[in-house]
């Protein structure tokens, strides 16, 4: 298997299929990770379920709607959380890491927060009492060719470009940048944070690193991408970040694990969400 931070590298979205359904080794391999979810940063239950709307497929999932931004998809990876703390962080932790599992047996993927029939999936997946389902993603063979909705969301979203790491990465204080050169041994894990998906691509993730602790913040678009039921597509957006730096920084041999600062280093409109701590500090 290739390494995390590879598979993070190669990973990009896709809304062009062409409508195989999943062979029984892709599906069976999918279906072990999703059994098996990664521990959460903050403790929450997420869980997950593949759907097949094909020909013979169940009633409730036959009619799974994307509103014309996905093409040719056949099966979608649902997940629900039930409402609370942070709650949306740990799903998006534990929904992109599925995703990486399909990007490494060679799957297509398009995180779907808000252009998605978000009742039709709830359905399929039997929601319990408090639970809710902030984001689904098909998951299948990439088309031969995009679709020109595939390139006009990449084109509308900017999708192959990302915030320069002056705009994003900082040390110390948040008046002091931190580059690539600074990061040292931490810049790979950095630049995974920095590929990640985001809802519009808007990368509200913020990084202020003291010493060799990583403290994680996210930097709110007003009133963007908040729906029902507690759903709030940026924190999910941190979630993703958490997840790209966990996977890399274990790969990597670096820092022991997430924990809660009890006076975190505020700044004007950043909102802590965790920091990744480096043993012996």
């Amino acid at each position: 298997m290739e390494s995390w931070i590879e598979i993070i590298t190669k990973r990009v979205s896709c809304r062009s299929y062409d409508g195989r359904p999943l062979e029984p080794a892709d599906a069976e391999a999918l279906r072990l990770s999703l059994s098996n979810p990664p521990a959460a940063p903050f403790g929450n239950r997420v869980r997950f379920a593949l759907l097949d709307s094909g020909n013979g497929a169940p009633a409730e999932t036959r009619e799974l709607g994307t509103y014309g931004v996905i093409r040719g998809a056949r099966t979608f990876l649902a997940g629900a959380v039930s409402a609370g703390e942070r709650a949306m962080e740990d799903f998006g932790h534990a929904m992109e890491t599925m995703i990486l599992h399909a990007t490494a047996r060679g799957l297509g993927t398009c995180w779907l927060g808000g252009t998605f029939s978000r009742s039709g999936f709830a359905s399929a997946m039997a929601l319990a009492e408090r639970e809710v389902l902030p984001a689904v993603s098909p998951v299948g063979y990439l088309a031969g060719k995009r679709t020109l909705t595939d390139r006009f969301f990449r084109y509308a979203a900017s999708s192959d470009r990302r915030t320069p790491w002056s705009e994003v990465f900082f040390r110390e204080t948040w008046d002091r940048p931190l580059d690539r050169d600074g990061a040292g041994e931490w810049a790979r894990a950095l630049e995974c944070v920095r590929l990640g998906p985001s809802a519009s691509n808007k990368q509200p993730w913020r990084i202020l690193r003291r010493g060799d602790d990583h403290h994680f913040f996210l930097k709110r678009t007003p009133r963007y991408g908040d729906f029902a039921g507690g759903i709030r597509l940026q924190n999910i957006d941190l979630g993703i970040a958490l997840c790209h730096f966990e996977v890399a920084a274990r790969e990597l041999g670096l820092g022991e694990g997430w924990f809660q600062e009890p006076d975190p280093p505020g700044g004007a409109g950043m909102e802590y969400i965790a920091t990744w701590r480096c043993g012996g500090t």
